[in-house]
């Protein structure tokens, strides 16, 4: 997949308010090519982690489908959404801010203008457990594909508490 945002879809992103999720590039755990193609590059599944910007502590990986072929390499393929995501603790938990149920953690283009995939994170009060949903849809219609992952806030090292996710959601 290209990850080539053009200035002028970019613009428009930056338009919709959407330009503070692309700050964060995820960082490219792998790549397996699914998909054999002569003189262009394969279709594959990629790997990707992200670090929760809001909340330290949390990492979550997810696997997008990479379209090949001529249209893929030339970046112009809209890719399908079929993506699959796993959230963990990686350390102590600690909030740097509030923030409301579904906000985005990460957003990215899957084709020129239309289409995009957004992971988003909640917080199951009751359990103490964040939740983390992508999902992927369009301007005009969205996809029912989506994937869920789950967080429960444990204690790590020492000390024997755990932070509420109820105090940080507005």
């Amino acid at each position: 997949m290209n990850r080539f945002v053009p200035l002028a879809a970019l613009l428009v992103l930056t338009g919709f308010g959407l330009a503070p999720a692309l700050a964060q590039e995820p960082d490219l755990i792998f790549r397996k090519s699914t998909v054999w193609k002569f003189l262009t590059p394969d279709d594959k599944l990629a790997t990707y982690g992200i670090d929760d910007p809001v909340v330290e502590g949390v990492a979550c990986h997810y696997t997008v489908p990479e379209k090949g072929g001529v249209k893929g390499m030339l970046g112009v393929a809209e890719e399908v959404s079929d993506i699959s995501i796993a959230c963990r603790q990686i350390g102590p938990i600690a909030f740097k801010a509030k923030f409301e149920q579904g906000d985005v953690v990460y957003r990215e283009s899957r084709s020129l203008i239309f289409k995009k995939m957004q992971i988003v994170r909640g917080c199951d009060v009751k359990r103490n457990v964040l939740v983390y949903l992508v999902y992927s849809d369009k301007l005009i219609d969205g996809s029912p594909k989506n994937s869920t992952s789950t967080v429960p806030i444990m204690p790590w090292g020492a000390t024997n508490e755990a932070p509420k996710c109820a105090d940080f959601v507005k």
